[in-house]
């Protein structure tokens, strides 16, 4: 396995580390729910006692009632009997109710605190692990965790308990024929311990692969549309196969052991047995045994059924302790991911909330996704609110950063980002993002209605204002003839919908938040002529009276702008109106001329001269 895809899936090395700090943390999940698992606690040991009660009744009703053919009292003996597993069925459902409602709820807990997380966390965390290996976390290693608390520690207690009491009446039936049946316990251990290290081993595989298997799922079904239009289907199917077969290989492994295992176990239970039948059957045969020294044809079925009975919660417990390495693997990873530091977080006493102006400076800004691979060096400039600023450049060169930066999804490394005079990293977080809206080209539509996927969850925007904002961007008349207009049914990611139509909802979600500070990501570049000019007349409706970013390739989109800001290589090289750039024949006038190479150079050159009369004042229209 290379080093990238070891450092891909780091969990790999988690199966190897567990101790008790993991499980004390895990049974502090319990302490709400004590009260609940101590009921069920006592429940278990109550029916797993009753259990051991069943060969000491085999021993009554062969010594007491079959071989001397005593009828008297055989009807009380049997409602006794009848009695006793009564209350095992009864104490045995309440108890699997009871622990299910506890691991069900300790899941609930745990999924919550979960989610509630990754909501905080940060965006360079979704840059360094796949969506995949996250749902992992919240499907597969929670449920490892349900097992833990309802087959887990409480059924663990009970066999101890099971092979407690077996063991207290085999003594005191016949402490010989009890040290005999427990002559072939060393192997059973031997054959236990065995199993739990190569079955540890096999689980731990199986769920690493199973982390791999659902990130691949997620991204190439995700990108479905990009496989087939590639015509990549053959290899996507020829990886997954790979993956696949890994995973399979992973559970074929584990299986193994299980079948060498269990079989194993009932040989040497075998083994047992056939060694207290010869003791008794010596004994009898030789005329060593009487009634009087207690060793009966009863007491043989009783320590047969002992037998038998004390090498299953043995061999339950070798299962159960890989359920309980398997939970501590998966909690290991969930605590990871809980304890894992959230970096960009409100401070604790913030300098800086509520309503924005809408002033924004950059000061001698370095920032690096990773290392000293700088992709913004040294940047700085000031934006006043009301004023309307285009970033171009070439793809890389820094203009999404400058957006990601300002909405603090990352923190700089070198340098000064302020709003309204305040550093951002001294503002409270929820509210300076409350003061952006975004609009990007790829537009993410949640399933629900068309009017919750522009009031996003926020419970100030009601119905009117709703419909105001999709009024104003041109989104209401396409709303309309929606079956249910606002109350349509938005299917994931916005699926029936055409790109046009998605994106004038997104220009109503802006509107409809009145952001002080608007950004559009690219938000023009993927339209359909039918609403072109509907979407160029909602952009402008939405920049009205904000402090406006536009992040373009298409310098047609921007050429209104108050100033534009080249960028090249992560450094601000050019700023300026759009005539401005043009007359200083830098990087702009070479990207301007490589978009309309149609047009001869004077000709460009004469109109665009000609329109030279300052910021914002570029009214004669330029080529677009």
């Amino acid at each position: 396995m290379s080093d990238e895809v070891k450092k891909y899936h780091e969990e790999d090395a988690i199966g190897k580390t567990y101790d008790l700090r993991v499980t004390r943390r895990l049974l502090r999940y319990l302490k709400p729910y004590w009260h609940i698992a101590a009921v069920a606690l006592t429940l278990t040991v109550l029916s797993n006692f009753l259990i051991s009660t069943q060969p000491y009744f085999t021993k009554a009703a062969v010594d007491d009632f079959i071989v001397p053919k005593n009828t008297d009292g055989v009807w009380l003996f049997a409602l006794a009997f009848f009695g006793v597993f009564l209350f095992r069925f009864v104490f045995s459902y309440l108890q699997e109710i009871l622990l299910n409602k506890v691991g069900q709820r300790v899941m609930y807990d745990i999924r919550s605190e979960i989610f509630a997380k990754l909501q905080r966390q940060e965006v360079a965390y979704y840059d360094r692990y796949p969506v995949g290996r996250i749902i992992t976390r919240l499907t597969s290693d929670v449920d490892s965790l349900n097992e833990l608390f309802t087959s887990g520690v409480i059924d663990v207690l009970g066999d101890l308990v099971v092979i407690i009491a077996i063991i207290g009446w085999m003594f005191a039936i016949d402490w010989k024929l009890a040290i005999i049946s427990l002559v072939t316990v060393p192997l059973l251990f031997t054959a236990t311990n065995w199993f739990r290290k190569h079955a540890r081993e096999g689980f731990d595989k199986v769920r690493t692969r199973n982390a791999r298997l659902n990130a691949f799922l997620q991204e190439y079904i995700s990108g479905a549309q990009t496989v087939q239009l590639m015509n990549a289907e053959s290899k996507a199917q020829k990886r997954f196969g790979q993956i696949n077969d890994s995973y399979r290989q992973a559970n074929i492994e584990t299986i193994y052991y299980y079948s060498v295992f269990y079989p194993l176990v009932d040989f040497i239970g075998a083994v047992g047995i056939a060694v207290v039948i010869f003791f008794f059957g010596f004994e009898y045969l030789s005329g060593l045994s009487s009634l009087e020294k207690g060793i009966t044809i009863g007491v043989l079925a009783s320590f047969i059924q002992y037998s038998l009975q004390l090498f299953q919660p043995i061999r339950d417990l070798s299962d159960k302790f890989n359920v309980l390495q398997a939970a501590i693997v998966a909690s290991h990873r969930i605590f990871v991911l809980l304890d894992l530091e959230i970096d960009v977080k409100s401070p604790e006493q913030p300098k800086k909330q509520g309503r924005a102006i809408g002033d924004i400076e950059f000061k001698n800004v370095w920032f690096a996704y990773k290392g000293e691979d700088w992709v913004m060096k040294d940047v700085s400039f000031k934006i006043n609110a009301g004023e309307s600023i285009a970033l171009v450049g070439h793809t890389g060169s820094g203009k999404t950063t400058v957006t990601n930066l300002l909405m603090r999804f990352y923190d700089v490394q070198k340098g000064t980002i302020r709003v309204d005079g305040v550093d951002v990293r001294e503002w409270d977080l929820h509210e300076l993002r409350s003061n952006f809206a975004v609009v990007l080209q790829d537009v993410f539509l949640f399933s629900g209605s068309v009017s919750d996927n522009i009031r996003l969850g926020n419970p100030n925007i009601g119905r009117d204002r709703i419909e105001w904002a999709a009024a104003e961007v041109h989104a209401d008349k396409f709303i309309r003839r929606l079956e249910g207009d606002y109350d349509f049914r938005v299917r994931e990611r916005g699926a029936g919908l055409s790109v046009g139509q998605k994106q004038l909802i997104s220009f109503a979600r802006a509107l409809a938040f009145d952001p002080k500070i608007l950004i559009l990501d690219e938000a023009t570049s993927s339209i359909d002529t039918e609403t072109e000019q509907l979407i160029q007349q909602a952009v402008e409706r939405v920049m009205t009276n904000r402090t406006s970013l536009v992040v373009a390739h298409r310098l047609s989109t921007i050429q209104k702008c108050d100033r534009i800001m080249v960028f090249h290589h992560g450094e601000l090289r050019e700023a300026g109106s759009h005539n401005e750039l043009l007359l200083q024949r830098g990087l702009y006038w070479r990207l301007y001329k490589l978009q309309y190479a149609d047009r001869s150079e004077n000709e460009m050159f004469t109109v665009d001269t000609s329109m030279n009369t300052g910021p914002g004042t570029d009214k004669t229209g330029s080529p677009a």
